[in-house]
């Protein structure tokens, strides 16, 4: 099923002709409308009228969350405030937030392109949606709010946290689509463990997960564990929010909705455009935006393009599972470290839970790497003998994937922090 089948399925020529068309009136209005673009175009010998094809737009220049913090708060908005009618922003953790602003047209658009995420990942406008993701300035409970409601489907706003309560609700008003953070997910399968509840006896039928970067073993152990279809979906305030790419019921990759936003893949190093299928920085353009349009937004989001056929039929591009970011990844001793990559082995070996925490300390001039892995109640009392062979094979299976000799730490169950949002796995000492 789709919900736009005459843009989702656009052939190839057509849609590439559609964002040239939407490109070129982008970059117009930028130039004109916004001094910072207007002073990076000069400073390059840059003008709208050169470009002339979808290839052009490596010329011009990127756009990075530092250029969004020193224009603070409206600097790069291209209408008069009056016209704006939602504003949303980053946390704020590491510095200003990053503001973004939607006109009447931007909200209808990321509604129409949320609805289309749902349909793609299966739901459908008879569908109860539990939206567990943070309502506010963050982007993620009002996207997928609006989304389901232009869908048709009856949302449930009932945002993160108080587990138990959203357990009785999933349970009380027969929730069919649960979207939260993949790391609460988890934890909400935890929960329903020791309640008793059997997920069978829940309606429940899809998830549909992100804000974080989460692997393909967890989404193994969240379809086991509350006997779901898990999809991905993929946005950020700066570009949108929730719903840039989702996953279609192929599982294999995400749909960028490209009549909306051009992706590229850079060399995060060099700056260098990778061709499709490399792995590399995701680099988001958008073509219809009209409170914030951004130009070559580098998302630092590590992925590949993915261009093969999908058996969907939609023809938009795929971007692949995200890697991480460049800047979550951990470089240890000149080695280069995903928490996905750690995850994926734990899962892999089966015997502990999904909860880990990387802790990451400077030993004199050498960086040092734990990694405390949380067991289950089973294994928990188990003979010190076989604990001991499980840390081995733990440590000698990372070390097999990463090249790190890291410190294996088993710890008791339920002692490692949960998520009601998105999950911090790493604690680098090294900054303190």
């Amino acid at each position: 099923m789709y919900w736009n089948k005459s843009y989702e399925c656009m052939p190839r020529e057509k849609l590439k002709e559609l964002q040239l068309e939407r490109l070129k009136r982008m970059v117009a209005r930028i130039y004109h409308d916004v001094p910072f673009y207007r002073n990076k175009f000069q400073e390059n010998g840059i003008m709208p009228e050169d470009v002339q094809s979808l290839s052009d737009l490596q010329k011009l220049p990127f756009t990075t969350k530092v250029d969004l913090r020193d224009n603070y708060p409206y600097g790069l908005f291209t209408v008069p405030l009056e016209q704006i009618v939602r504003i949303h922003a980053s946390s704020g953790t590491t510095g200003k937030p990053t503001v973004v602003g939607y006109t009447r047209n931007d909200i209808a658009s990321w509604a129409e392109l949320m609805a289309r995420s749902l349909v793609a990942a299966g739901g459908r406008p008879h569908s109860v949606v539990q939206n567990a993701y943070g309502y506010g300035l963050f982007t993620g409970g009002l996207g997928v709010h609006y989304g389901a409601e232009r869908l048709g489907a009856s949302i449930i706003p009932i945002s993160g946290g108080n587990t138990k309560k959203q357990i009785m609700i999933m349970k009380d008003f027969g929730s069919t689509v649960l979207t939260c953070t993949p790391s609460y997910a988890i934890y909400l399968a935890e929960v329903l463990n020791d309640m008793g509840i059997d997920p069978e006896s829940l309606k429940l039928q899809i998830g549909i997960f992100g804000a974080e970067p989460w692997s393909e073993s967890i989404r193994k152990d969240i379809e086991k564990k509350l006997k779901i279809k898990a999809y991905d979906i993929y946005g950020l305030s700066e570009i949108m929010g929730p719903g840039v790419a989702i996953e279609c019921e192929c599982q294999n990759g995400l749909h960028i909705w490209e009549d909306h936003f051009i992706p590229e893949i850079i060399d995060p190093i060099t700056l260098e455009v990778l061709p499709h299928g490399t792995q590399g920085e995701l680099v988001i353009t958008t073509i219809t935006k009209e409170g914030i349009p951004i130009l070559r937004y580098r998302t630092r989001d590590i992925t590949t393009i993915i261009d093969e056929p999908c058996a969907c039929g939609r023809t938009h591009l795929k971007i692949s599972r995200l890697q991480g970011r460049t800047d979550d990844m951990l470089i240890i001793r000149g080695v280069n470290i995903f928490p996905t990559q750690i995850e994926s082995v734990l899962l892999e070996i089966g015997e502990v839970e999904p909860h880990y925490q990387l802790v990451v300390r400077r030993d004199g001039s050498l960086d040092t790497l734990e990694i405390k892995v949380e067991l289950n109640e089973a294994l928990f009392s188990d003979k010190i003998s076989n604990l001991e062979k499980l840390e081995h094979r733990i440590k000698e299976r990372i070390n097999s994937v990463t090249g790190i000799n890291a410190k294996i730490s088993l710890v008791e169950p339920k002692s490692l922090p949960r998520s009601e949002g998105k999950s911090q796995r790493v604690v680098d000492l090294r900054k303190i």
